[in-house]
């Protein structure tokens, strides 16, 4: 199957640039001006990931990024400049899935447009245990279906949080560092991680916990990293 990329970007030239990249990757790919044509390309195709730019006219990659997260969960790689280091934050804690900062060198894209199919494709290949149903006091993880639930609810996560999460409760009551995770759940070397890390805690915490601010589950071993307690 012919994966599709959207990208979404104001300036024509780097539409065209990524577009070349990825087509001699073998990816189909639809381009869009802005957020608001992004929507209407999304609501009439079928995409498998979105590079959106964060500033942009009419409708921005944040304003957009928190419109598609309200109804689909592919992943989202998000175009910055150095000064937007806030905006990147602010993106991954409505969604986002992946930054790179502009400007940018075509293969390290390519290397996370890779990164971030494969795991959306491939949800569920942790080795962590063999068991594809497990569950920790009323939080639940089905890697064949790729659900998880609280109490029998499905909690709507991001690729990415789907990934943190799966690791720690099929892991349940061991220690895994920030790098760790980071390393595990990007497959890539751990660099600036602190931030995306927590970042995507903070969301999942938000999902599955009653009170984020005093968890039941999603646990920080100060220090050392994150658990999910056995």
């Amino acid at each position: 199957m012919q994966l599709t990329v959207l990208v979404t970007d104001d300036d024509q030239d780097i539409r065209d640039g990524i577009e070349i990249y990825l087509k001699n990757e073998g990816y189909n790919v639809l381009k869009a001006k802005d957020g608001k044509e992004a929507l209407e390309i999304l609501s009439k195709n079928e995409v498998h990931l979105i590079i959106l730019d964060i500033m942009m006219p009419n409708l921005d990659g944040i304003q957009a990024t928190f419109r598609i997260r309200e109804e689909r969960n592919i992943p989202i790689i998000m175009l910055s400049a150095k000064a937007e280091d806030t905006d990147k934050i602010h993106g991954l804690s409505i969604g986002a899935d992946d930054y790179i900062t502009k400007p940018f060198h075509p293969l390290e894209l390519i290397a996370r447009v890779k990164s971030q199919l494969r795991r959306y494709t491939q949800l569920g290949t942790y080795n962590g245990t063999t068991n594809s149903k497990i569950e920790v006091n009323g939080l639940s993880i089905d890697r064949e279906a790729k659900e998880v639930r609280l109490n029998g609810e499905i909690v709507k996560l991001t690729p990415i949080e789907y990934k943190i999460t799966e690791l720690l409760l099929t892991n349940a009551g061991r220690v895994f560092s920030i790098q760790e995770i980071y390393e595990r759940v990007w497959n890539e070397e751990a660099y600036n991680a602190e931030n995306v890390v927590a970042v995507h805690i903070r969301k999942i915490r938000e999902k599955i916990e009653a009170d984020p601010k005093n968890p039941r589950y999603l646990k920080v071993v100060w220090g050392i990293g994150y658990k999910i307690e056995k």
